[in-house]
């Protein structure tokens, strides 16, 4: 009797009981988490490393968001999860790239973040021993 009106008219006749009502009203009110993976899908998917920063950090940031895709039974293999960050690098890397699609092998996640952050320790040392060119 003290349920507003507004509910008590959308419900069927059938509910009797406060626990039924409960969960009628919480299908009615359900949230969809098809509008949270497509934005997370897009969030992943346009991710890029721009150089600033850790590569460790921004790879990390992927795999979290794989992991809250996961959680909304999304799951995404390990082996797309390592070709994502790999498509997210910047031109830098595409040595590294090559090399990579070169190998038989696949690395896991732990072996890229690995091999990722010694490439950028490369990347760094040599643009830091580049001497200038007299002129």
């Amino acid at each position: 009797m003290v349920i507003l009106e507004t509910f008590r008219g959308t419900m069927s006749s059938d509910i009797v009981t406060a626990k039924a009502f409960l969960q009628d009203l919480e299908k009615r009110f359900a949230k969809s988490e098809k509008p949270e993976i497509g934005t997370l899908l897009a969030s992943l998917v346009s991710m890029r490393y721009r150089g600033k920063g850790n590569i460790r950090e921004c790879i990390v940031e992927m795999y979290h968001l794989a992991s809250r895709l996961k959680a909304l039974k999304l799951d995404l293999s390990e082996d797309l999860l390592v070709h994502l960050v790999l498509i997210s690098l910047p031109p830098q890397f595409n040595q590294f790239n090559v090399s990579y699609n070169c190998q038989k092998e696949t690395w896991s996640l732990n072996e890229l973040i690995s091999h990722c952050v010694q490439e950028e320790e490369r990347l760094k040392k040599r643009k830091g021993s580049v001497e200038p060119v007299n002129q």
